[in-house]
């Protein structure tokens, strides 16, 4: 498994890249050799203890600001929106949960009935429906185990629904904002283990996000001033070196945080909770017949041309999009229409300079094209990508007839 690249789609550029995977050897030698061989072993390294301890030797034991800042700078962040000054980081825990003015350059989607992305993440989305063309049983996770035993109301609240798994890096900003507007109804943890969301661990592990520690938030958009989306579970799933889950919600930047509690009113865009540093993933569940996924992200992840350990152990194409913490994912279906889609749209704009020297991306305007039908219904979309380029060439849409 370790000589097969992982590649995904970065959005604002429309890029084909190949990701660097952290101590990928590593893991894969945990998730293979000794969980098989070493069933104790494996237990013990993916317990709560062990995940703290793996923390803490990663990124409490004082790299100096020096080394925090090639780490970031070789992994292409831009060290400009940073909220505090990164001269002053002297671990890689004060760079993982560093804060960003995310109000500069993470805008949020015009359209109130957008569903905006809650970290800056890889994404891949899918449906429970088991003819749809999105369909993917079991693989990352079990939907019973995923919202917790015994939650049956939610369980039949979501039955056909969709989801988005976000993936989130070690090199990410690692808050998670709200992607809806609306009242929270039901906040709970799952216990479970820390297993690592390493793109081959996820696939020698059946279902591994459905096995870790997480923490579930119900929210209801169909109240006043609420996005419109029905009912919407984020569930923040731990991972190896991920201890904790640190609930945070602000009403203005981070200003004032306070936790989670059911009735609380979240508001779309706001910083919600914090993953303790290394890498994670937050999922996100829709009500059936509730959202339509932005149009880029349904092409991208079809796209053939790319190579994914997902894909290949799937047998299925899926390739993730590299998407922004506040940009639309997804939008609110009104009467088995979609009221409005989105793409990327590529503007030419002057990017920000990096505290490096280097150029980053400045932030890419998504703008909404023509309604689309309901996912299911007779439309064709594709995506063509250049094998040389690496880049979209074209977004076809046709309604067939």
């Amino acid at each position: 498994m370790h000589a097969i690249a992982h590649q995904y789609i970065e959005r604002r550029s429309g890029r084909l890249e190949t990701e660097r995977l952290y101590q990928d050897r590593l893991v894969l030698f945990f998730y293979g050799r000794v969980r098989e061989s070493m069933p104790a072993v494996f237990r013990m390294l993916t317990s709560r203890r062990s995940t703290q301890l793996l923390g803490y030797l990663n990124y409490d034991t004082g790299w100096g600001s020096g080394a925090c800042r090639r780490f970031l700078r070789d992994q292409q962040v831009c060290l400009g929106e940073c909220l505090d000054d990164p001269s002053g980081f002297t671990s890689a825990r004060q760079a993982f949960e560093r804060k960003i003015r995310y109000w500069e350059y993470r805008p949020m989607p015009e359209d109130a009935r957008a569903v905006a992305s809650p970290c800056d993440a890889r994404v891949l989305v899918g449906s429970f429906r088991e003819h749809a063309s999105l369909f993917v049983k079991d693989k990352f996770f079990n939907y019973e185990e995923l919202l917790g035993r015994g939650r049956q109301n939610w369980l039949a609240a979501f039955a056909n629904g969709d989801y988005a798994i976000f993936r989130l890096t070690p090199e990410k900003y690692h808050y998670n904002h709200t992607p809806v507007t609306g009242q929270v109804l039901d906040h709970y943890t799952v216990e479970g283990d820390y297993h690592s969301c390493n793109p081959g661990a996820a696939v020698l592990l059946a279902t591994p996000y459905s096995k870790n520690r997480r923490v579930v938030t119900v929210v209801d958009t169909d109240v006043e001033g609420g996005t419109q989306v029905g009912k919407v579970a984020m569930i923040e799933v731990v991972a190896l070196m991920i201890g904790d889950i640190v609930q945070c919600y602000s009403e203005s930047q981070y200003d004032d945080p306070q936790p989670v509690v059911p009735g609380m009113f979240l508001r779309a865009g706001q910083p919600k909770s914090l993953f303790r540093p290394g890498s994670s993933t937050t999922v996100l569940i829709f009500e059936k017949d509730r959202v339509r996924f932005a149009a880029d992200l349904l092409a991208n992840q079809a796209t053939p041309m790319a190579h994914s350990r997902y894909s290949l152990a799937f047998g299925q194409p899926l390739i993730e999009t590299d998407v922004r913490v506040r940009s639309p994912i997804a939008h609110a279906v009104s009467g088995g229409r979609v009221t409005r889609s989105y793409v990327v749209i590529h503007d030419h704009l002057d990017p920000p300079a990096m505290d490096n020297g280097s150029v980053g991306n400045a932030g890419t305007v998504a703008r909404p094209t023509a309604s689309l039908p309901l996912a299911g219904a007779e439309t064709e979309e594709r995506r063509v990508v250049s094998s040389n380029s690496a880049k979209p060439s074209s977004v076809e849409k046709k309604d067939v007839e």
